[in-house]
């Protein structure tokens, strides 16, 4: 293992090496080493086999600024392959750093792999989490932050601290025996509990001091769920959704699906007591909730008696909450010009993509399809496979571009796509229970969404002049959401449930955004280190 640590290491040098005196030196360089390891953890008060990142759980969350390169160096000391993904970062002409299977071969146990990443033309709030398997239901997750440049104005005062919250659904058992029952055919049971920053309820504490404002980043690594979020007592004020400011509405509390991320501003502007905190399912059977502290640092009074009661299944709320979020067209975004000034509603669309998931039984077993296709993975990553040209792994069109209203099958789903395409995407969802819908590598602009079946003359509804752009959709039970993306990133990218059981047994697919040019300008060239697995061994 030490030696393998020390090649890693090694490694890990000469990429920093290569990538530094390739570079005109503008951009900062951020520098992590992490150890992927198992340790025991207790979220809901029982023991079990937690993947820690240095230690921790939830691991370190990243700090950094627009345009950042970060140098993310991963030792593997687990006892199976291990891959990380960074939810929302768009990976600029480089799906090479990705981190889910379609684009990387594992790290291999006690091996290393060092992610060359830039957080460019971006800000907000995201996170890092285990793509293979059903190893995020054990952590190795972390929070994302991505500050403005200090030249470029933010549209609020500077807050007094800075939280990331990290809440989600959690089960004691080990992800391996997760794992099997979807194996075996089944879907997951109703989580256990819920957690905030890796922990059971009031287990957690954020101190504030009285008349001062902070910003509280809040994102969904669940599995399966999703939660409504809420501060006993106090207003939160929306300031960016994945990466876009918002304008600022004041909420009592907010749903967050999957996968998503949130910004708000909450001023401690109350009696000196400590408040709960609080997050609980939606749309379940059955409510969980969690809770931690809001701790003025001059309180007079612990929490005492329930938290308050948040909202269940009243999907129409939701939508209207949801209806309600807006650009803030004067602030600046990652650049120094107002985001206003592009007019994604003004552009014609190229093509309209409509994706339709279903819940399949397909040899007995229990899947979930997109437009029937039900995903497997190749025994190569498609990503290596298309580069060099490796036959059988793939086949382009092996997804339709629309419904087929057909039973599911198997297939390794891979959707032709055309650079600086602009596209109409259409989630549809005809199931009881709400979808979260992500793109890797993208932003995309949700211009409508609505119950019943969505049909052209839906479009007589869409907002298209200030409505918000992020990288993951919440799609209601039985309704639709449509989506305008640019298709600004060659690569191979995932499309993908972010309920991670759905996910594993099938609905994702890969979207190939392809240029001809073979150029530096569209994309970057296979890394110095790229892992080779499968049939790319050896190329």
């Amino acid at each position: 293992m030490k030696y393998s640590m020390r090649l890693g290491f090694l490694s890990f040098l000469l990429v920093v090496l290569l990538v530094v005196t390739s570079s005109n030196g503008e951009d900062p360089y951020r520098f992590y080493t992490w150890n992927v390891t198992y340790g025991d953890i207790y979220p809901l008060g029982v023991k079990q086999q937690g993947i820690l990142i240095n230690g921790q759980f939830p691991g370190p969350q990243i700090e950094s600024v627009t345009n950042d390169n970060l140098i993310v160096s991963v030792f593997n000391s687990l006892d199976q392959p291990f891959l990380i993904s960074w939810n929302g970062v768009q990976q600029r002409r480089n799906s090479w750093q990705d981190g889910v299977y379609g684009t990387n071969c594992p790290i291999p146990p006690g091996q290393n792999f060092t992610y060359v990443l830039q957080v460019k033309d971006q800000i907000g709030s995201y996170f890092y989490f285990p793509s293979l398997a059903l190893h995020k239901a054990a952590g190795g997750y972390g929070g994302i932050k991505i500050n403005s440049r200090p030249m470029i104005p933010v549209p609020f005062p500077p807050p007094s601290n800075d939280f990331t919250i990290l809440a989600g659904d959690w089960y004691n058992r080990n992800h391996t025996d997760l794992k099997a029952i979807l194996d075996n055919g089944s879907d997951l049971p109703l989580p256990d509990g819920l957690i905030i920053n890796g922990r059971g309820s009031n287990a957690y504490t954020f101190t504030v001091d009285q008349g001062n404002t902070y910003r509280f980043r809040i994102s969904n690594v669940g599995l399966t769920t999703s939660i409504n979020f809420r501060i006993q007592g106090h207003k939160m004020k929306l300031v960016e959704v994945e990466g876009i400011h918002t304008l600022q509405n004041t909420y009592d509390s907010l749903d967050i699906h999957l996968g998503q991320s949130y910004s708000v501003l909450v001023t401690a502007d109350q009696p000196p007591q400590d408040y709960y905190i609080v997050a609980s399912t939606r749309f379940t059977s059955q409510i969980l909730t969690a809770t931690s502290i809001l701790h003025y640092s001059n309180s007079a009074k612990t929490v005492s008696g329930p938290p308050p009661g948040g909202l269940t299944s009243q999907i129409d709320w939701s939508l209207e909450q949801a209806r309600s979020l807006r650009r803030n067209l004067t602030a600046s975004g990652p650049r120094p010009n107002p985001q206003g000034s592009y007019h994604y509603g003004l552009i014609n669309t190229t093509r309209t993509i409509r994706l339709e998931n279903s819940a399949p039984v397909i040899n007995g077993k229990q899947r979930y399809a997109v437009n029937s296709v039900s995903f497997i993975p190749a025994d190569t990553p498609l990503k290596l496979a298309d580069y060099f040209k490796i036959s059988g792994v793939f086949s382009l069109g092996s997804i339709p571009d629309n419904p087929t209203g057909g039973g599911g099958y198997l297939q390794t789903s891979v959707m032709a796509a055309d650079f600086r395409g602009y596209v109409e995407i259409v989630f549809e969802n005809p199931e009881d229970s709400v979808q979260s819908w992500h793109i890797d590598g993208h932003h995309f602009f949700v211009v409508g969404m609505d119950g019943g079946q969505w049909s052209a003359a839906s479009r007589s509804n869409y907002n298209l002049g200030d409505t918000i752009s992020r990288c993951t959709v919440q799609v209601y039970p039985k309704s639709w959401s449509a989506v305008y993306m640019p298709l600004d990133n060659v690569g191979m990218w995932n499309v993908r449930s972010e309920n991670w059981a759905r996910q594993y047994l099938g609905q994702q697919f890969y979207l190939r955004v392809y240029s001809p040019a073979n150029s530096w300008r569209d994309e970057y060239p296979i890394p110095s280190n790229a892992l080779r697995c499968g049939r790319a061994v050896g190329h």
